[in-house]
């Protein structure tokens, strides 16, 4: 009998652990603009694979990555029309609960929330739900994978100039 009660307590201990598990909360528009150091309208230029780690966890091999975005408008910040900007991430594991790391895709266009790294030469997404949706969907949301290795944006129609 003793052992059946430890196991009941043992198992209301993990389903009280739950909530724990779950995606914190998504940060309010307010929010984000206080904690952001750039907030722009931003075409992704393109996407270049920087390193593959395997995770400790799960033993999944996870890319990092460099985007180079374009500023297309600025709401915040100390860049400009036409600025260029650079923002990494790491991929997190597929079975992960919730979207914890943004995803950039060479050719869309978004309106986006970014803080400065340490060393002040990359940018990072504020928080998870830092990108807004896509004013411009990318034609294609497969990203590279191996080291070194860039994935381009299409020509954008206003890049071509006739002769």
């Amino acid at each position: 009998m003793r052992q059946l009660r430890l196991l009941c307590l043992f198992v209301r201990t993990c389903l009280a652990a739950l909530p724990a598990l779950a995606l914190p909360a998504p940060m309010s528009e307010q929010e984000l603009m206080e904690k952001s150091d750039v907030v722009a309208l931003m075409r992704v230029v393109s996407v270049t694979c920087t390193t593959v780690t395997q995770d400790e966890h799960t033993g999944e091999d996870l890319p990092g990555y460099l985007a180079k975005l374009q500023v297309i408008d600025v709401k915040k910040g100390d860049v400009k029309k036409g600025d260029e900007v650079l923002v990494t991430w790491r991929a997190v594991p597929k079975d992960l609960n919730g979207p914890w790391t943004v995803y950039y895709y060479p050719g869309e266009v978004v309106l986006t929330h970014l803080t400065k790294k340490s060393g002040g030469v990359t940018y990072g997404s504020t928080w998870w739900n830092a990108k807004g949706d896509d004013i411009k969907a990318p034609e294609s949301t497969e990203l590279p994978v191996t080291p070194g290795e860039t994935f381009d944006a299409p020509k954008d129609s206003s890049d071509q100039h006739p002769l």
